[in-house]
């Protein structure tokens, strides 16, 4: 009897990825610059608002050309994107 190992699936971008290629795409339609509130994008990314709000942060330290500012809070976080 042969066992072979399962082929390994392929990999989808992690999270952090995912977010920040969406973000550049957006940003770049809307002309360089994006305000939005994390639940209004949660669906188009498959992530949660509080998964979104947690690696905005992180993209702030590690996407060099992404600008990444909290804007204001209101009900939920408005955040800030821009090009560089």
């Amino acid at each position: 009897m042969s066992t072979t190992a399962p082929q390994p699936a392929l990999e989808s971008p992690s999270k952090e990825l995912r977010l920040a290629n969406y973000l550049r795409e957006k940003t770049a339609e809307k002309g360089g610059e994006l305000y939005f509130k994390g639940k209004f994008i949660a669906d188009d990314v498959g992530l949660s608002s509080k998964e979104i709000g947690a690696l905005m942060l992180k993209l702030a330290e590690s996407a060099p050309d992404l600008e990444v500012e909290k804007w204001s809070y209101t009900n939920a976080t408005t955040w800030r994107v821009a090009l560089t």
